[in-house]
């Protein structure tokens, strides 16, 4: 026989204060959205160093022996083509995961998405998700400022207040 689940007026844990709210939206919005454009821009300066695993699939492909080659000829290029771009994208990602100006900023971004499912098990959802990918939008024109000093124009920032202005409505539409 199974026991029905505590309802969550039973429940006798209290409810963390507005504050811890606030402060786990605002971190997982900064987490997404400032470590976005650091990502980009070691990716954009990302140059892999050459592999000998790489250079040798890439300098044996297979034979051909006419201009129209035949089935097992197609299915030796397929195989090789793809076993070549599996082994590039692998060393990509190693070499990636080494470079601390990527690796870094992964791992927060990352630690948000932890930050956010911990959120979600407490917090109400129709407003955990517009509030942190909301304010992901706004820390990732920030961090673009910060990483790749683009200028933020007039009507970046007005876009940036209306958002703010529709979060504070998604609030007070759940306090009112």
């Amino acid at each position: 026989m199974s026991t029905p689940l505590p309802s969550s007026d039973s429940d006798p844990t209290p409810s963390p204060s507005p504050i811890r709210w606030v402060l786990g939206f605002l971190l997982v919005g900064l987490a997404w959205g400032l470590t976005t454009p650091f990502i980009r821009r070691a990716a954009i300066d990302f140059h892999p160093p050459p592999h000998s695993s790489l250079e040798k699939i890439s300098a044996n492909p297979p034979p051909t022996s006419s201009p129209a080659p035949t089935n097992s000829e197609r299915i030796a290029w397929g195989s090789w083509w793809l076993k070549k771009k599996i082994v590039a994208g692998f060393w990509t990602a190693v070499d990636l995961l080494r470079s601390p100006k990527y690796a870094i900023p992964l791992v927060i971004n990352l630690t948000g998405s932890v930050w956010f499912f911990l959120l979600i098990g407490k917090a109400e959802l129709s407003l955990t998700i517009p509030i942190t990918n909301s304010l992901a939008f706004l820390f990732t024109v920030l961090g673009e400022w910060w990483a790749e000093g683009k200028v933020i124009s007039r009507d970046t920032w007005i876009g940036m207040f209306c958002v703010l202005g529709g979060i504070a409505l998604c609030v007070q539409s759940k306090n009112g």
